[in-house]
């Protein structure tokens, strides 16, 4: 195995394939230098991830995706002085498809294999520094404020993790059954709206009124989540809607989004301050595919006004499922020498932040 440069020189190829989403990027220390994703559309005529397709998608999409980061950076094979990969946790075929990959290219060149979990990486996007594509509507985008309560909302899963450093983390609260973006997308098919269904309820939602129906929210004590009661409410007002009469024209259907949205961000953020003021943090962290969401961003910043805190949220790139997160996530794992094997498998389930 060749010899790692220090963190400020040292150059990590980050594999991200735990869903539908084929994307890799090259840190120099925590310094993008560039990232590729390739987004599967196959999905959309289903309106959700098939896991089959998934996995055949990523085969087609990783070869192409690693030629065009090389040529988008100007860098070659033998720049590259570590590969990090999401390990876990995921879709079983889709994680197979890049951890192959990331252990094949380990060998190849004779450089060390830093194996990462999902949820971990979504934190430490916040480390990643990179050029602005975009004004993130005033939110910060730089590493928090330490302490930190950190909330991870993506479609597969919501989190509350105490951050004490980029090392040094603890799940305080979770969802009890299903995800925060599960829940926006299963209500937007029920609409007839196109997968992925969370932009499209943000989009709808920006048009509609809120007031305009009413969903229950869970019941949970501690600070843990359920929405998976939130979505019964949903569907039962839908049906007794439709059997008062009701049309769901465009207009109906951008209400339901309005409603939906401010119920989930109320939700979310309600705990988000809970859990910040129980563990004593001045500062909020919100990442996952769902931190792009206009409300909750809103949502956040208020609470930060509020409180005091300070609020961060990735830049959009780093937000959705990407490369970038899990080469940084590698550069940590290196600092400490945590290491991975060549016939380490994917875990499709793994538990806490690994």
């Amino acid at each position: 195995m060749n010899s790692v440069p220090p963190m400020e020189e040292r150059v990590v190829l980050g594999v991200e394939s735990s869903c539908d989403d084929t994307s890799m990027a090259l840190l120099r220390g925590n310094k993008l230098l560039g990232q590729v994703d390739a987004v599967q559309l196959v999905h959309t005529d289903f309106g959700g991830v098939v896991p089959e397709l998934a996995s055949r998608a990523h085969q087609v999409h990783i070869g192409p995706v690693m030629d065009a980061l090389l040529e988008q950076t100007g860098l070659d094979w033998a720049d590259i002085d570590a590969v990090a990969y999401t390990r876990g946790p995921g879709l079983h075929g889709s994680l197979l498809v890049g951890s192959a990959w990331a252990r094949s290219v380990s060998w190849a060149l004779g450089v060390p294999l830093l194996p990462v979990h999902h949820m971990r990486a979504h934190i430490l996007a916040h480390w990643v520094e990179h050029p602005a594509h975009d004004k993130n509507n005033g939110v910060r985008s730089a590493a928090p404020n330490l302490p930190a309560m950190g909330l991870t909302v993506s479609g597969g899963h919501t989190q509350l993790v105490r951050i004490d450093s980029p090392w040094d983390m603890e799940v305080v609260g979770e969802t009890l059954d299903d995800a925060a973006g599960e829940a926006f997308d299963k209500v937007a098919k029920w609409v007839g709206l196109p997968y992925p269904g969370g932009p499209e309820v943000d989009r709808r939602a920006a048009l509609g009124d809120p007031a305009a129906f009413t969903f229950s929210k869970p019941v949970v004590t501690g600070l843990d989540f359920s929405f998976s009661g939130l979505k019964t409410s949903v569907l039962s007002t839908l049906r007794k809607s439709i059997d008062a009469g009701r049309v769901f024209d465009e207009s109906a259907i951008n209400d339901v989004c309005a409603a939906l949205q401010q119920t989930l961000v109320e939700m979310l953020v309600d705990r988000l301050e809970q859990a910040a003021i129980q563990f004593d943090c001045k500062s909020i962290a919100i990442q996952g595919g769902v931190s792009a969401n206009s409300s909750l961003r809103k949502a956040a910043l208020a609470l930060g006004e509020k409180q005091g805190w300070s609020v961060h949220i990735p830049q959009s790139i780093c937000c959705t499922d990407n490369g970038a997160m899990v080469a940084m996530a590698g550069q940590f794992l290196a600092e400490r020498e945590q290491w991975g094997r060549l016939d380490d498998a994917p875990l499709a389930r793994w538990p806490g932040l690994g």
